[in-house]
Parts: structure tokens; sequence; C-alpha cells
């Protein structure tokens, strides 16, 4: 059995997007054949998709890196890159996906199928035959293309169950998700047997069915992150319907019934608010008057109006009339959708690296850093009056000279930008 893990932290890269290409058209009997340069192909994208046929994020803790395919460089005679490759990434329905960067949420893989664009693949560069006017007949140009997104990601996965099973350790939960469907959970005489959510398929006579989740047992202060329960709470946040199972062979049960319903609320206030079935369990080891007295007490003591039920997980006493009250009520309530604090405005596009740094490393002479600047800067041929003017005039673009002067550049002194060195000439620049 693979084993559940429901937190992990990836990084997910999209492809560069390829660099335009500086060429010309060359030909034998073709005089002036102009440029020929083509575009970069685009970088692939970074997609999730939630499926059913994954029930845990195991896999992401052996692989924590996963990147798209960069767009292909452009070729001369206009042949333009290829695209590069998508990258599509399964994950469980109902993981909630983190930019640990932003701390904001940004997905909610909430149904199969669902697929969500998490970074979006650089652009490719123009060649240098899309820079060609009627003016400008022989660009010495062209573009780089545009970088990759990188981005840290939490992935929490919260399980999607129609009906949550909840208690004190040793209630007998696990034996009662056993006797109603085909899960096999561990169950023992000690506290916290189960150490994971258990999912099992209850069928329907209608045939079709509903999940139910075995949640590991609370205790007083789960929500504050004592016990086991804490861990897995979020995944009764989807339940449409709560089982509250009590062992009513303890003296104290209408305490520890109290005590669950606290740290639900604690945890999450419209959890206190989900309809819940009473399940009264162990009725096998006392007697049944006894069963009826301490479902009667129950009731004036806590005020619980809902349905309950007095039944023996073990021997399979009262399972059928508990069956007969949960098909009638999985069809009448509507699914639940947890309202959580998705970014609107998340841009899975933003790859803006126009962000620079400017440092004096002597009395005259300038050293910039940037992302745009050195892409730029790899695209461009010091030899070439033409690429240098458009170099800095993206510079002049960018606001970089009037950055400059406030450092207090002056005339003659260097700016070095990715291996790329000018002489300031403020009549110039």
């Amino acid at each position: 059995m693979a084993a559940f893990i429901d937190k992990a932290k990836i990084k997910v890269i999209s492809g560069a997007g390829g660099n335009g290409a500086l060429a010309w058209r060359r030909e034998k009997y073709v005089d002036k054949g102009g440029p020929a340069g083509g575009d970069g192909g685009n970088g692939g994208n970074v997609y999730f998709i939630a499926t059913s046929d994954m029930s845990t994020l195991l896999d992401f803790t052996h692989k924590s890196v996963y990147k798209a395919e960069r767009g292909e460089n452009g070729k001369n005679k206009n042949c333009h890159g290829k695209n590069g490759e998508d990258l599509y990434i399964k994950m469980p329905v109902g993981v909630v996906v983190k930019d640990l960067k932003t701390d904001k949420l940004i997905a909610d893989l909430d149904f199969d199928g669902k697929v969500v664009l998490i970074a979006k693949g650089g652009r490719g560069g123009r060649g240098n035959a899309r820079f060609a006017t009627s003016q400008k007949r022989a660009p010495q140009f062209c573009e780089p293309g545009e970088p990759s997104i990188e981005r840290e990601l939490e992935l929490e996965l919260k399980l999607l169950a129609d009906i949550g099973l909840v208690g004190m350790p040793n209630a007998g939960k696990s034996s009662l998700i056993s006797a109603v469907s085909a899960a096999k959970p561990k169950v023992a005489d000690y506290p916290f047997t189960t150490l994971v959510p258990n999912l099992g398929v209850v069928k329907k006579p209608s045939g079709d069915g509903f999940v139910m989740a075995d949640i590991p047992g609370l205790i007083e202060g789960a929500s504050d992150g004592l016990g086991l329960g804490h861990e897995f709470l979020r995944h009764v946040q989807r339940c449409k319907l709560l089982l509250h199972v009590v062992d009513i062979s303890k003296e104290d049960s209408i305490e520890n019934y109290t005590k669950i319903n606290q740290e639900l609320k604690k945890f999450d206030e419209e959890l206190s608010k989900r309809e819940q079935i009473l399940v009264l369990n162990k009725a096998d080891i006392v007697d049944f008057e006894h069963a009826l007295s301490i479902e009667k007490d129950f009731k004036e003591k806590t005020g619980f109006k809902g349905n309950s039920f007095i039944i023996s997980a073990v021997t399979h006493q009262g399972l059928k009339e508990l069956l007969d009250c949960l098909y009638i009520k999985i069809d009448q309530i509507d699914d639940i959708k947890i309202e959580l604090d998705i970014e609107e405005d998340f841009d899975s596009s933003n790859n803006d690296d126009s962000e620079y740094t400017i440092s004096k490393i002597n009395k005259n002479t300038y050293v910039i850093n940037g992302g745009k600047l050195r892409r730029m800067a790899s695209v461009t041929d010091i030899r070439n009056t033409a690429q240098i003017k458009r170099f800095t005039n993206i510079m002049d673009s960018m606001g970089i000279w009037e950055d400059l002067r406030e450092h207090g550049i002056q005339n003659g002194d260097f700016v070095v930008v990715a291996g790329i060195e000018l002489m300031y000439d403020e009549d110039c620049y």
C-alpha cells in the first residue's frame, strides 16, 4: 500500500522562449537578399491536471523539480524555431496550490479533469527579418526569447469525500468503514491505530456509491496541534456530512462528543455548522436498554436534534438503518464548496525580468545586472554599431541612464552591462 502523503513542496519551471536569429539571405544570384532570421519558438507551459487516479502526493517526495521544454532558437532562411512541449503534471483531486513567494493560494483542483495553467512559457524572440521596414531594410539585430518562470509551490491535499467519520481514538471509526465498504484499515485496541486517513466507497442499492473518509482520531487540543487530528482536520472540510462516532461503553462519552465538536469549531467555524449524524457505537458491549438511555441522555444534555443510531460495527447491529439514512441524505445535500482565498489576479505569464541593480565598483565604473539586460546583451554584436545603438535605446526606455545620473555618473565614466562596456556621454544618452 502506498504511503499517504498530503503535503509537498515542489518547483516548477516553464520553458524559456527561443532567441530570434540574426541571418541574411545568401544566394548566388540574389543581390541584396535582405534579412532572413527566423523567430524563436515559444517555451512550454506548465499545467496541473486533477485526476481521481491519484490519492496521495507521494510522487512529489521523489521528484521535486518539474521543467517544461524551452523553445528552439530561430534559424536562417526565415525558419522559425519549434515551440517547447507543454508539461502536464497530474495531481490528486482536492489539491490546493500555494505560491511560497507570495504566500497566496493560486489554484484549487477541486474536481476530476480540472486543468490549471501554473506557469506560462516565455515568448520566442523575433528574428531580424521581423524588423525590416521600407526605411530600415537591413536590421542588424534580433530579439532574445522571454525567460522561463520559476515558482516554488506548496501542495496541500484536502480529500474529496462525501462523508467524514470523526470521533475520539478507538471510537470504532475504522471498524465502521471496514463494515460498510471494501476499505481494510488497521483495527486494534489501542489509541491512534489509524495514522492516516482511509477512504472507502459505499455502494448504494441504485448501483452508484459515495466516498467515506475515516479521519485519524482527534483529541482535545487537536486544533492547536496535539495528537494526530490537527494534521488531518483539513480532510473533513469538503465532506457533505459528518458521522460523529461515539464509544458508548465509555463513561465520558458525552464529554468526548463535546470536546470533538469544540475542536472542529476551533479549526473551522463552518465545520461546526456541518450536518452531523450521531453514531453510538459498541452496542454489543452494553445492554440495549442502557444504550437507549444513553441516546436519550445525549440529546437532553447536548441539545442534539439530528439523526442518531445505536450500532455495533463489529456485529453489524443497526448498520442497515444507518445506511438507509445515508443513502437518502447524501442525495439531498449539495456538494460542499470551500471558500478559499484564491488569488484572483494570479498571472501565470508574469515573467517580467526587467528589474536591475546598479553597483559602483570603483571611482569611474558602474556595473549593471538584470535578467532582461543579460538576455539583450547575449544577442548583441558589440562590433555592430546598429545593434549597440538599439541596446542603448532599450536601456534608455528602461530608465537606466536617468538612474545612472542620479547615482552621479560623469562624462567619461564606464558602464558595464553583461560584458558590454560603454563609455558615458551625456550628449548621447
